[in-house]
């Protein structure tokens, strides 16, 4: 018989809270909302400890409730406008990748501007590394709706990014 895993707290918040801070960073696009969002994840996290069976459910779980509690927290300030730029701060991981070129902080930023669903779907599927079939566990979503959030997501994205980057390309 396997040994039964027994996590450990700290471990799971050093080797994950970029990834939940990033998360939750690229659905509210608000610095401090994201900060109190990736806490109230490992809280809870802490009070479901014994509940994660192994390493891989504890990265799912931490996957499927810090996009579920960033997703809540956006609804809950409705103050989001398409134009609103995203302000990271510089002592986050994600924030040297994001500011690593001109072009990718101007992506990042048009990231911000789809709506919630797809934005989540698409941070899981392409910054996670996510299957559409795993995005839906982790969403509680059908599949459908999933492969839906991810198309429409990605075909706004382009047009935005076709809008906007030929805008950026007549700047520089």
């Amino acid at each position: 018989m396997a040994p039964h895993w027994q996590p450990d707290f700290e471990q799971l918040v050093d080797e994950h809270q970029s990834m939940v801070f990033s998360l939750a960073l690229r659905i509210t696009a608000d610095h401090g909302l994201a900060e109190e969002v990736a806490q109230d994840v490992f809280l809870e996290m802490d009070r479901h400890l014994r509940q994660l069976d192994s390493p891989d459910h504890a990265l799912f779980w931490l996957r499927r409730v810090a996009v579920s509690r960033a997703t809540d927290a956006l609804r809950r300030r409705r103050v989001r406008r398409i134009n609103d730029w995203v302000e990271l701060g510089d002592h986050h991981p994600v924030t040297r990748e994001v500011h690593s070129s001109p072009l990718g902080t101007r992506i990042e930023q048009l990231l911000a501007t789809l709506p919630a669903p797809q934005r989540a779907a698409l941070l899981l599927r392409y910054q996670e590394d996510m299957s559409p079939e795993e995005i839906a566990a982790a969403l509680e979503a059908p599949l459908a709706t999933v492969k839906s959030h991810l198309q429409r997501g990605l075909k706004l994205l382009r047009a935005k990014a076709s809008h906007h980057l030929r805008e950026y390309i007549r700047e520089a």
